[in-house]
């Protein structure tokens, strides 16, 4: 992944983990007395912390293929390029998270039924990396009783 005009767009969180990730790889390899110079340390610190904070978010359990589905699920929502970006990140569950994300989301979106909706969507089309976790102790719990 390139960022081709860093002023062009925003990135979601899972671009920004994807490129952690990238930049990581890069600063590992080369030169050794290069690898030591004091900005690629600080680089490399930076981008590990931002990288582990990114990892507990839903950004962990996304591709491009849920992100590009979960966008074309939000076109009948009518929301800006933000909202969806934020949506997408926070991952909301409850009709309040929604209240604060979209901007005057009581004119916007009429009733309960279209909030709703809305989370219905976000929890069809993202995955919740609470529940992965939590399937994921299941099957180690598992395995290990076995």
């Amino acid at each position: 992944m390139e960022v081709l005009n860093e002023k062009a767009a925003m990135l979601s969180n899972y671009e920004v983990f994807q490129l952690l990730q990238e930049t990581e790889n890069q600063t590992k390899g080369g030169n050794p007395k290069k690898r030591q110079a004091k900005h690629l340390v600080n680089l490399s610190t930076i981008c590990y912390e931002a990288r582990k904070h990114l990892e507990k978010t839903p950004c962990k359990s996304q591709s491009p293929e849920i992100i590009e589905d979960f966008l074309k699920a939000m076109e009948p929502f009518k929301l800006t390029k933000a909202e969806k970006l934020q949506l997408l990140n926070l991952r909301p569950t409850t009709p309040v998270e929604i209240q604060l994300i979209i901007e005057d989301s009581e004119e916007r979106l009429k009733t309960d039924q279209e909030i709703e909706e809305l989370l219905n969507v976000i929890a069809t089309k993202l995955p919740d990396i609470h529940e992965e976790t939590m399937n994921n102790k299941h099957d180690d719990e598992d395995e290990m009783s076995s």
